[in-house]
């Protein structure tokens, strides 16, 4: 009524009623209900979480995969390895591969919990020091698997289909160098002869261009590691503390078909010649894909380690947080 205008005023979140209230009152709250149904505010409350949530979701997702694109560059020059990853394919991820799991998290259900979970404080940080230390941690593991496989496929990949001739590292980091090998005290004569055979490139009159014309498997290769980690970090980031056994993968059944589209989409290119041409990579075979999963799975169990930590750091966060409220009152 009339005199609840003060004491709306003075509430943190006043609030009237839409249908009985006075207009008095209606003016004087922040809310008002339409409804006069006091059960609305808590819905009202779990689709606000829930949408905190789902942004929050949005930038883990973009923020790590892009640490992982960064670190993945930084590692290649570091190491003095070849380039893995060309300008034209981290455009393909950045601007197609990555957009529709990316806004098929903004259809997250809300977290099992999300009602349990004390309310957020203004001063709040959008991104913790613990939120960014996932992040690096995620990243640091997409750079380091993109890279990995690509000096895998030099170093020890010895059970392709296909054959190709191995190097020891120390001809990986040194391939600018490769006409000088002989002089530097590594021999370097290989045998093209089997990849040849098998439908490959025989690069015997001038074994340098192995290094650089001959490094499009090993670059589709890091590329589809690139590809298929972002694939299942959308999976990781389903909910920020919570488990994929706790939420499984079809609980979002649209980031399931965005996931679809993505990978279809690389799949497309990767078996399209004209695209393949145009992308610098090559058809991946049986033995290929099995090496791409060995290098990409590891991701769900390094980020569910994470949210284990991080359900006990909240737990922490959030009695220090009762305590010191009790303490104050």
């Amino acid at each position: 009524g009339v005199n609840d205008a003060p004491a709306l005023k003075q509430a943190a979140i006043g609030i009237a009623m839409g249908i009985s209230g006075t207009e008095v009152a209606k003016e004087a709250a922040d809310m008002i209900l339409a409804d006069d149904n006091f059960a609305t505010i808590v819905a009202a409350v779990e689709e606000g979480r829930s949408i905190y949530s789902n942004m929050k979701a949005f930038i883990r997702y973009l923020i790590s995969s892009n640490i992982g694109e960064v670190a993945s560059i930084f590692v290649t020059a570091l190491l003095g390895l070849p380039e893995g990853l060309i300008p034209v394919q981290l455009l393909w991820v950045n601007l197609v591969t990555d957009g529709p799991p990316a806004t098929a998290l903004g259809f997250n259900p809300p977290d099992a919990d999300i009602m349990e979970k004390p309310p957020r404080r203004a001063d709040d940080e959008l991104i913790t020091p613990w939120v960014m230390f996932r992040y690096m941690v995620v990243g640091l593991y997409v750079g380091f698997a993109t890279v990995g496989i690509f000096a895998y496929w030099y170093l020890f990949y010895d059970w392709s289909e296909y054959g190709q001739p191995l190097v020891t590292y120390g001809q990986l980091s040194n391939w600018g160098k490769c006409p000088a090998f002989a002089e530097m005290g590594m021999p370097y004569d290989p045998d093209f002869s089997t990849w040849a055979s098998r439908g490959g490139p025989d690069y015997g009159a001038d074994p340098c261009l192995y290094f650089s014309k001959g490094k499009a498997t090993a670059s589709t290769l890091s590329l589809s590691v690139l590809v298929v980690i972002e694939m299942l970090n959308a999976l990781n980031a389903l909910s920020e503390d919570g488990s994929l056994l706790q939420m499984p993968p079809w609980a979002n059944p649209w980031l399931l078909l965005a996931m679809f589209v993505s990978i279809g989409l690389h799949f497309v290119i990767l078996y399209v010649p004209a695209l393949a041409s145009v992308f610098s990579i090559v058809p991946l075979t049986f033995n290929d894909w099995m090496l791409v999963m060995a290098f990409s799975t590891p991701v769900l169990f390094i980020d569910e380690v994470l949210k284990f930590f991080g359900r006990a750091y909240q737990a922490r966060q959030l009695s220090e947080r009762l305590a010191a409220d009790k303490k104050a009152a």
